[in-house]
């Protein structure tokens, strides 16, 4: 495999190859079979089927009596096994009802008189109607059905309709097992950090996101700028993960150890960097046996865009799932675009306008924080009242179009 510690000075392809690249890097894993009380909120990997018709006997959907024929009607006790014109018989909520019935007579709408059923005065007009109150053979779902189609995130109530339908586990797509590695032996984990110091903003965070964007969380470690330990680190997440995702270390300063640690693995890059920005520096490669690493900037905002672009695509990729899909929104202003790159700036929304946040810088936090989305600023830039791509965050459930 070529060294991929030479290889930055190839091509960099622009921001939407590098996400189209990246969802195209990965196959799908193999499903699971879970219990269905594990399956809420899992997405769906193949298509469930009605293993009986739904109901499977013909039931009473009221408290009251299965009838036959006109009234007035002769009580027969129950269990009956069927009904001739003329006769009645007490029934609950989803009991079988017996052949031969016409329908159901609500209990609040018959009285008994003299040992026989009769209308009410609280009878509805046409009361008992033909197959009234009756829940019939298959009347949800026939055996062999289609209920619940592959690709649904699963919710309670999929989880019931399954259950219901004869199922006791079901096929899901496998979470992505995801090992995060972060460097930097100037970051502190708590406090007020000191001169030269850095706080880290990526540990509170990272595994919370890998989450949102369907992927399970293995192991995080902690290094310092220190090639050998970064060998180790690769290898060791590698193991027990389908995809290490690193913070810091993507350039080539002398303390930038992870394309050298790479190449040490036998790793081939498939995106070397991007361009775009922020973000520049992100990179995909491939270790022996398919495992991927995605190496993130060392500064917050572009290791964010690096995730947005490079592992939710792969993520999906890996659940079987669809590309993410992008939004539209229109500009409220002239948006200036960068030649060559893609610009990616977090936005809020004045209206239905989008206009872009302050910190927008590589360092900052903020302007995503609050942001409805991300405007993709192509190199042409955005002209006022035109639309732009947005990238959805997965924290905001709605994104204007």
């Amino acid at each position: 495999m070529t060294d991929v510690a030479h290889q930055h000075q190839g091509n960099t392809p622009s921001w939407a190859e590098a996400r189209r690249t990246s969802f195209e890097s990965a196959a799908p894993l193999p499903a699971e079979n879970v219990p269905l009380y594990e399956a809420v909120g899992r997405l769906l990997a193949s298509d469930v089927v009605a293993l009986y018709d739904i109901p499977h006997f013909a039931s009473s959907a009221m408290d009251g009596w299965a009838v036959s024929g006109d009234g007035p009607w002769t009580i027969v006790a129950s269990p009956v096994v069927s009904l001739a014109a003329g006769e009645a018989t007490a029934i609950v909520t989803g009991a079988p009802v017996p052949p031969g019935s016409r329908g159901v007579l609500r209990s609040e709408s018959g009285e008994l008189r003299d040992g026989r059923l009769v209308l009410g005065a609280r009878a509805a007009q046409g009361e008992p109607s033909d197959g009234q109150h009756l829940r019939a053979i298959g009347e949800e779902a026939s055996a062999g059905e289609i209920v619940v189609r592959a690709g649904a995130t699963l919710n309670p109530a999929h989880v019931a309709v399954i259950a219901g339908c004869g199922h006791d586990v079901v096929a899901v797509a496998t979470e992505p097992r995801v090992s995060l590695v972060f460097t930097g032996s100037e970051v502190v984990e708590s406090g007020v950090p000191g001169p030269g110091q850095v706080r880290d903003s990526f540990g509170p965070q990272l595994p919370a996101f890998v989450r949102m964007l369907g992927g399970r969380i293995t192991g995080t470690r902690r290094i310092g700028d220190d090639l050998a330990e970064t060998v180790a680190a690769l290898a060791e997440a590698a193991a027990t993960s389908d995809l290490v995702i690193t913070t810091g270390g993507t350039g080539n300063s002398p303390v930038d150890h992870l394309r050298a640690a790479l190449a040490a693995l036998g790793g081939e890059l498939v995106i070397e960097r991007i361009a775009m920005r922020p973000g520049s520096p992100t990179l995909l490669a491939r270790l022996p046996y398919g495992r991927f690493v995605v190496g993130l900037p060392g500064n917050p905002l572009a290791a964010m865009m690096g995730m947005l672009t490079v592992v939710h695509p792969l993520l999906a990729a890996l659940r079987g799932s669809p590309a993410p899909p992008l939004g539209a929104v229109r500009s409220s202003g002239e948006i200036g675009g960068r030649p060559g790159t893609t610009m990616l700036m977090p936005y809020r929304l004045d209206g239905l306008l989008a206009r872009p946040n302050p910190w927008t810088g590589s360092g900052m936090m903020r302007g995503l924080a609050d942001a409805a989305g991300v405007l993709v600023v192509p190199p042409e830039g955005v002209r006022a009242g035109e639309f732009a791509e947005t990238l959805p965050l997965p924290w905001v459930q709605r994104l204007a179009t």
